[in-house]
This record gives structure tokens, sequence and C-alpha cells, in this order.
């Protein structure tokens, strides 16, 4: 209102008793007064408007009243005359955003401030992972959800390969050698290569529960002259103890060929100041896996076909599926009373989404015809095509559950109750 009064005293102010009534084309109200709805010239036209004058400190100011727009004979319009108003910036809009990025700094502050209140809970709450031990270990932290756990109220060997994946990638991205792919580093990119897997083993010590907080730890290390070596390290964050333990071996593959690659200088380079000089986590089985076929298996599952949802960024079916579709031809009898506790994985090659597959398994020993009461089981396992060729082979191991669970049976009581 200040701003109003000291702008009028610069500009003209019309008398309200000169204001009248304009007369409109086509509206038939009648003019009154000197201003007329032409001017003499026959150039312009003006719409007035007027309003009582505002007071300030008990004396009336004038306000001068702009015509809101000023339109030539022809009939196009002109843009308002610029004024001392009209040209100042809208500090709304700067307040408005001043606001913004207070508040944004604000939030950051309390994440990198925020403390956990109980020594149990996650101490990386927003799931980023760091790197530790000179730089060469990444370590992450997983909260067991809902969604992750099985019949057995215990997460499953998915949910578990899940988490391994996730943190060799996060580890690659925070050691800042992410481009595109899973896992490629720039010089990998240029020449079209990513990693593929040749082989994995896992030992399952224990499985977590809904609600646990595992910690995963992952480092890389070399594998002969063209390959690459990570283990993971399981833990229960809360007591410690070493839950999940895995070794796998990785080459590198032109993703447009499809076929293997030596490792490039370029990209040694890039990789090995990450490699640790440590031995394998899980001691290598150099057992050979043997070849199944219908006449060796003992169950045999068809017709397995992925899903576009199985697809990785690289175009061909994600590691961790091909689990899946291994258990898929195993007993029930041993999913019910028994649970993995290592599995060993040969990839021989990919398959795609128009892949149909095969999944064989065959029982090692003399168990088949009592399953339930066996101690240990071992299995042989094939996922192919139907066409025949190879996709993985694989051993299971696996041990009775665990019968004595006090948590489970209050559970089961309660919900029987």
């Amino acid at each position: 209102m200040v701003a109003t009064a000291t702008t009028s005293a610069f500009f003209a102010v019309p008398s309200p008793d000169s204001i009248a009534k304009t007369t409109r084309p086509g509206n038939g109200v009648a003019s009154v007064g000197p201003m007329k709805s032409k001017s003499a010239s026959g150039g312009l036209q003006v719409k007035a408007n007027a309003q009582a004058p505002p007071k300030i400190n008990g004396s009336s100011v004038g306000l001068t009243t702009f015509p809101d727009s000023v339109k030539i004979e022809d009939g196009t319009p002109s843009h308002p005359p610029r004024t001392f108003i009209n040209q100042l910036p809208d500090w709304s809009m700067l307040l408005a955003a001043i606001t913004t990025i207070f508040l944004a700094a604000e939030k950051q502050w309390m994440m990198l401030d925020w403390k956990p209140r109980r020594p149990d809970m996650l101490m990386d709450p927003f799931g980023l992972g760091r790197i530790v031990q000179d730089g060469l270990v990444f370590r992450q932290n997983f909260s067991i959800r809902s969604y992750e756990i099985g019949a057995d109220r215990t997460a499953s060997i998915e949910t578990l390969m899940n988490h391994l994946q996730e943190t060799a990638l996060n580890h690659v991205k925070t050691a800042g050698l992410l481009v595109d792919g899973f896992g490629s580093t720039p010089e990998m990119s240029k020449r079209n290569l990513i990693w593929v897997v040749t082989k994995m083993e896992i030992l399952v010590d224990r499985y977590p529960s809904w609600g646990d907080v595992v910690q995963v730890d992952t480092w890389v290390c070399g594998s002969g002259k063209n390959g690459m070596r990570r283990d993971w390290h399981v833990l229960d964050l809360k007591t410690g103890e070493t839950l999940t333990r895995a070794s796998s071996v990785w080459v590198m593959m032109n993703k447009h060929t499809r076929r293997l690659s030596k490792i490039p200088e370029e990209v040694r380079g890039e990789i090995e100041p990450y490699f640790m000089n440590s031995p394998p986590v899980v001691a290598e089985d150099n057992r050979k896996l043997p070849k199944l076929d219908e006449c060796t298996a003992d169950f045999v599952r068809s017709g397995l076909t992925p899903r576009w949802n199985d697809l990785d960024v690289n175009q061909h079916v994600n590691n961790v599926k091909y689990i899946g579709w291994i258990l898929e031809s195993a007993p029930l009898p041993i999913l019910e009373s028994h649970e993995l506790s290592a599995i060993t994985l040969e990839y021989r090659r990919e398959c795609g989404r128009d892949s149909v597959l095969q999944s064989l398994t065959a029982l090692s020993g003399n168990c088949v015809d009592d399953l339930e009461n066996s101690a240990e089981v071992e299995c042989r396992h094939l996922l192919r095509l139907e066409s025949g060729a190879e996709i993985v082979r694989a051993r299971t191991e696996w041990r009775p559950k665990p019968a004595n669970n006090p948590e489970t049976a209050g559970e089961v009581s309660a919900e029987s109750a």
C-alpha cells in the first residue's frame, strides 16, 4: 500500500468526476461525461475503471488506474504501458525458492545426523552401503522384509542371492566404476564388454528370519589370467553370527557377439587396484558335476519359460531366476522336511525370453525311498533348453530343518489357540 501511494506521486491521477460510463458497441448503454468512446483523432479506444481511493493516516490517497489493455483501431492489441510497478521482480517466487532450498538442506542435515535409538537397530538406515577396510571391502545392511520369507518364516535362497547381487553392483557403483549394464566399467563400455558369472558356490549356516538385519561384506580378487573372483560374507548384525558365505568366478563377454573375451589391459588397470589378496571364503569344490538326462534323472519338470521381468539390463535371464527353476524339479518331501545348506552352480550358457527349459533332478545315494527321515540329502541338477543345450549344472546339499525353534513354536501355539 505504501509503495502504491509512493508511485502515485509520479503519475497523473484522474478525478473521480471525470470518469464516466462509456458506450461499448452492442451494450446499449448511454455515454455520459466528457470522455468519448473514440478520441478526436479516432485512434484509440480506452476502457476506464474507477474505485474509491484508499486512505493512509486518515488522508485520501489517489491511485493511478491504468487501462487493462489498449486496442488499436484496426483490432491489433498492444501491451500495457511499462511502469515502475510491473517491472518489479516477483518476490513471492523468490521467497518460495529460498524456502525450498533451506528445507532441503535441513533434511540432508537430519539424515547425516541420524543416530539409532537402540544398538540393535539398522546402522545403515538408508541402505546406501559404504567402503571399509582400506577401500577394498564394500559393506551394506539389509532388513529381511515380510515378502522375502517363505513358508518356513525364514528368508528364501533367492532373497539371499538378491542381496549378494545387489551388494556386488553397489560396490562397483560406490567405487565410481559403474557406467551402464551390470557392473560395466568405462573401458568395458567402450568395448561393449559385460561381466558374466561362470561358477558360484554358496554355504548357508542359518537363514535369517523376518525383521532380522543382515550385514553383507563383499570384495574382489583376481582369478587366473582372464577372470575375477568375488566373495561375500553375510552375518547377523545383532549377534555377529555368520549366516552365509559365497564365492563366484566371473569372466567378460561381448554383449553383441555373446562371446567370451580376454580382459583388456585398460580394463585391468581399472579393476586391479580394488583386488584383495585373500583366499576364497568358500573352499572350492572340485568334484565334477555329471551330466543328466531323462534316463538318469529321478524328477523332470518341463515347459519352464522366462517372463519379461526375469530379464536383466543385459537382456538375459537373471542368475537368481536359475535357482528357482532348478528347485522346480526338487521333490516335495525334501522341500518340506529339509532346508538347502549348500549349492554349487556351473553356468554353461545364457537363455533369452523365448527359451523353453527343462529342470532335471537326480538324488544321490539310497535315500530316494525315505527322504523325510534322511539326515543329509545330496541332489544333482541340470537346467537345459528343451532342444538339449545345457544352461546350468548344479549340486545341492540339504539338511533337516531345525526341529526345535522356541519362537516359531510359540507363534504356532498362539495361532492354534
